[in-house]
């Protein structure tokens, strides 16, 4: 019984996203494709900003280390 918890757990939530979705598209009415727009750009924006910050990060560390094997 219980190991289906998760399964009907995820469920529910995609469930009440679907509903937030549903009202959230009758409130916004024609401007829904902006809104969208602007959510979707928004999280692109944080998810590349994310991605470089990572790659800037992981190269610091390569040139860290390369850095202090080649010092005496």
């Amino acid at each position: 019984m219980f190991a289906q918890f998760p399964s009907l757990l995820k469920l529910a939530g995609l469930g009440a996203a679907l509903v937030i979705a549903l009202l959230f598209a009758v409130f916004v009415g024609d401007q829904g494709p902006w809104y969208f727009a602007w959510v979707v750009g928004t999280v692109m924006i944080v998810l590349i900003s994310a991605t470089g910050a990572v790659l800037f990060e992981a190269q610091n560390n390569q040139d860290h280390d390369q850095n202090k094997e080649t010092q005496p």
